[in-house]
C-alpha cells in the first residue's frame, strides 16, 4: 500500500513556530481536508507532505514507487504548447515507465538461469505493467477529452495555444494535468477557487471515486462535506483530527472549545478593564508604581488563542433606504458578442426583498446580465428601469473603478497611497469607523495587515476591500458577481449572516453551493446558444437547493415546470397566469382575462406613481429634518431659549410630516401587495 508519513516535523520562519513536531500519514483511503485560518501554514504543510519544501527537523518517508501529485493554489502558467499537448505531459512519467519495462525485457531475454535476480526483475515488471494500466494510459486520448471537458473546456480548446487561456483557466489546465496523472497521493490547495457550479460537481464526483488518497484545502463547505471522511486543524502549529467532513468537525470542534471561548471572553474583558487603568492613570505620578505593575501583568499574561471561525464577531452595514415594490424591470433584453447571441428577449421583474442568484454554465451570460443591471455595459437590446427610490451597490471582480483608486495617490501630488484603514475610513458613515477594524478583520485583514499601503496589495486582497467599501454605503439593491471569490469559510459565513439581515434586494451570481441555497430565494437559469440558436432563460420560484431538486424531477422525467412555480423570462404572461387562482382562470374567457389583466395594471401603474411621490417627498422631509438637528445642534441655537423652541417646533413638524407620510407610503405598499 502507498502511503506518505510524517513524523513529528517542525518547521519556522524566523522566530515563528509554523508547525510543531506534526505527525500524520496519508494512504490511497485517505479523504482528508486540512483547515486552519489564513496563514496558520496549510500551504506550506501541503509543500512539506509534496517534498518541495524540506522541514527544519522530524523524519518524512513515502513508500517506494508512491506517487504524489501536487496542486498549488495559484501561480502556474503554461506556454508553448496546445492545451491538448499540454495535457499530454501528464504522462511523461508512465513513459519513462515503458522505457523501463521494455529495459527489463531485455535483460530477462539474456538471463540465463531462473534465479533470485529474475524473480525480482518479474515482479518489478508486473508491478509497472500494471501501474501503466490501471494509470489510463492506453485511454489517454480519451481520458484527456473526458476531464478537460469535466473541467468546463470546450473540443475547439484542444487546439487552442495555452498561452491564449486566462489565469484561472491555467489553473484549470494545472488541475487537469494533476488528475492526469493518475497519482497514488493528491495534494489539492484550494482546487475549486476557479470554477463554476459545473466543474466542481464534477471534481466532486471525480474525486469519490478516485481510487488514490487525497488532502485537500478549501473554502468551499459544501465541496468538503461531499468529499472528505476526516478533517486535520492546523492551529498555532499544532495538528489535530477529527473524524467526519467539514459540517461534523465545526460541531465537535465548537462543543470541545466551549469552554475555551468562555476562558477567552473572560480575559478579553480583563485586558480591557486592565488597558484602560493604564490610560488613566499613565501620566499621574501618584500612581506610576501601578500603572508599571499593571503594564508587567498584561506582559506576563499568557494569551488565550482561539480560532478565527470561533469567535463571536458580527458586522452589520448602513440600512437599506426605502423603496418601491418594484425594483427593478428588464423588459426584452438581448446582448451579442460578434455573431454569439448571448441574451435574447429576456424579461424580469424583481420585487423589494427577493434575493436572486443567476445560474447557468460558462458563456451562458451571468456576468454579462449583472454587468448590464450595473449600468457597466451599455450595448445591448431592451430597457433596464429601476423602481422609485432604488439605490444600487455593485460588485465585480475586476472592481476596476475601486481598484483604479487603490493604486493611486491622495489627492495631492507626491502623497503616499493611503493604508487599508485610512482608505475605507474615507467615507465611511461616521457610526461606523470605531467599527471598521473589526469590519477588516471578517474580511481577512487582521492586526497590522490594516496600516498596509494599497500599492502593495494583491488581487484578491482589493476584491475583498472594494466589497467591503462597497456594503458601507446605503443601498437598497446589491448586484454581486462571484462575491465570495477569496473569503475563507469564517469570512463567507459573516458576509452570509450579514446578506441574510440586509432588507434590500439582491441580485448575485456564486459558484459556493451552501452560499447559493442559504441567500437565494429565487433563482434565474440562463443556458447558452447553440448553432444560431439564442440562449434561454427560466424563472424558478425557490432558492438554489429547490432549483437542483426541480432538474432532478425534469431529469427523471417528472413536470417540466407549471404557471405558478416556473415561468420562461422570456414571457411576461407567465406571471400573468400565476396571477389568478386556477379555478377563477378556468371560469373566464380569454377576453374577460385580458379585460382583468389590463385594469389589474392600470391600476399597479397608478399605485406605483403614488408610491413615488411619497417617497420623493419623504425625502425632501428627511433631508429638512437633518438640517432641523444640525440647526439645533449649533450653540447659538441652543444657547438661546427662543431660537432653540423655534427650531423645534419646526422639527416637531417635521416628525410628524415624516410619520404620516410614512403610513401612506406603507398603505399603498400593501395595496401593491395585494394586487401582485
Amino acid at each position: 500500500m502507498a502511503f506518505v508519513q510524517c513524523t513529528r516535523v517542525s518547521l519556522a520562519f524566523g522566530d515563528r513556530d509554523i508547525l510543531k513536531e506534526l505527525s500524520f500519514n496519508l494512504s490511497p483511503g485517505s479523504r482528508s481536508s486540512l483547515t486552519g485560518v489564513n496563514g496558520s501554514g496549510k500551504s506550506t504543510l501541503m509543500r512539506v507532505i509534496a517534498g518541495d519544501l524540506p522541514a527544519d527537523s522530524g523524519d518524512w518517508a513515502i513508500q517506494k514507487g508512491c506517487r504524489i501529485s501536487y496542486l498549488p493554489q495559484s501561480g502556474i502558467v503554461h506556454r508553448g504548447k496546445t492545451l491538448r499537448e499540454e495535457a499530454e505531459t501528464a504522462y511523461a512519467g508512465f513513459v519513462t515507465m515503458l522505457s523501463r519495462m521494455e529495459e527489463i525485457a531485455r535483460t530477462l531475454e539474456q538471463a540465463v538461469s531462473d534465479n533470485g535476480a529474475t524473480k525480482v526483475l518479474l515482479d518489478e515488471y508486473q508491478r509497472i505493467r500494471e501501474g501503466v494500466e490501471n494509470s489510463g494510459y492506453y485511454r489517454r486520448d480519451q481520458q484527456i477529452s473526458l476531464v478537460l471537458s469535466g473541467l468546463g473546456f470546450a473540443p475547439a480548446d484542444l487546439a487552442r495555444p495555452v498561452e491564449e487561456f486566462s489565469g484561472g483557466w491555467q489553473m484549470r489546465i494545472a488541475l487537469a494535468k494533476v488528475l492526469l496523472e493518475s497519482p497514488d497521493i493528491l495534494l489539492l490547495d484550494e482546487p475549486t477557487n476557479y470554477l463554476d457550479i459545473e466543474a466542481r460537481s464534477w471534481l466532486e464526483s471525480t474525486l469519490r471515486s478516485f481510487p488514490g488518497g487525497y488532502l485537500l484545502v478549501s473554502h468551499d463547505r459544501y465541496f468538503l462535506d461531499v468529499t472528505v471522511n476526516e478533517v486535520y486543524e492546523l492551529f498555532q502549529g499544532n495538528l489535530k483530527r477529527y473524524a467526519g467532513n467539514y459540517s461534523a468537525y465545526e460541531k465537535v470542534r465548537a462543543a470541545e472549545l466551549e469552554g475555551l471561548i468562555k476562558r477567552w471572553e473572560i480575559q478579553q474583558e480583563e485586558i480591557v478593564k486592565t488597558e484602560a487603568l493604564i490610560r488613566r492613570f499613565r501620566y499621574k505620578a501618584s500612581k506610576a508604581a501601578f500603572v508599571q505593575e499593571l503594564v508587567k501583568r498584561l506582559d506576563k499574561m499568557e494569551r488565550i488563542e482561539i480560532p478565527e471561525s470561533l469567535k463571536k464577531i458580527s458586522i452589520s452595514f448602513p440600512p437599506p433606504p426605502r423603496s418601491g415594490r418594484i425594483v427593478l424591470s428588464l423588459k426584452g433584453i438581448g446582448k451579442n458578442y460578434g455573431s454569439c447571441r448571448v441574451l435574447s428577449g429576456l424579461d424580469l421583474t424583481l420585487e423589494a426583498g427577493e434575493r436572486l442568484v443567476v445560474v447557468g454554465p460558462n458563456g451562458a451570460g451571468k456576468s454579462t446580465l449583472l454587468r448590464i443591471l450595473s449600468g457597466a455595459d451599455q450595448d445591448f437590446e431592451g430597457t433596464v428601469q429601476y423602481g422609485a427610490g432604488v439605490r444600487p451597490g455593485c460588485f465585480s471582480q475586476d472592481a476596476a473603478e475601486i481598484i483604479g483608486r487603490m493604486d493611486s495617490p491622495n489627492s495631492n501630488a507626491g502623497d503616499a497611497p493611503p493604508s487599508i484603514l485610512e482608505f475605507m475610513e474615507e467615507d465611511a458613515p461616521t457610526y461606523l469607523i470605531p467599527r471598521i477594524r473589526d469590519m477588516l478583520g471578517a474580511f481577512l485583514f487582521r492586526g497590522d495587515d490594516v496600516f498596509k499601503p494599497l500599492s502593495v496589495l494583491s488581487g484578491g486582497e482589493k476584491s475583498r476591500l472594494a466589497l467591503l467599501k462597497m456594503l458601507l454605503k446605503p443601498m437598497n439593491l446589491l448586484i454581486l458577481d462571484e462575491p465570495t471569490n477569496h473569503l475563507d469559510i469564517y469570512s463567507k459565513d459573516i458576509l452570509l449572516k450579514t446578506l441574510e439581515h440586509f432588507g434590500g434586494t439582491i441580485v448575485f451570481v456564486s459558484h459556493d453551493r451552501a452560499f447559493m441555497e442559504a441567500l437565494s430565494t429565487k433563482t434565474l437559469e440562463l443556458s447558452p446558444g447553440k448553432s444560431g440558436v439564442p440562449g434561454t432563460a427560466r424563472l424558478f420560484y425557490g432558492n438554489y437547493a429547490y432549483y437542483l431538486d426541480r432538474l432532478e424531477r425534469e431529469r427523471a422525467g417528472g413536470s417540466a415546470g407549471s404557471p405558478d412555480t416556473e415561468e420562461n423570462a422570456g414571457n411576461a404572461s407567465g406571471r400573468e397566469r400565476a396571477a389568478y387562482p386556477a379555478e377563477y382562470r378556468r371560469e373566464l374567457s380569454a377576453a374577460e382575462r385580458r379585460e382583468a389583466a389590463k385594469q389589474r395594471q392600470t391600476c399597479i401603474r397608478r399605485l406605483e406613481r403614488q408610491e413615488a411621490d411619497i417617497l420623493k417627498a419623504l425625502e425632501v422631509l428627511e433631508a429638512e429634518k437633518t438640517g432641523l438637528e444640525a440647526e439645533l445642534a449649533r450653540p447659538e441655537v441652543y444657547s438661546s431659549g427662543e431660537k432653540a423652541r423655534t427650531v423645534q417646533v419646526k422639527l416637531n413638524a417635521a416628525t410628524a410630516a415624516i410619520e404620516t407620510k410614512t403610513r401612506e407610503w406603507e398603505e399603498k405598499a400593501e395595496e401593491l401587495a395585494r394586487l401582485g
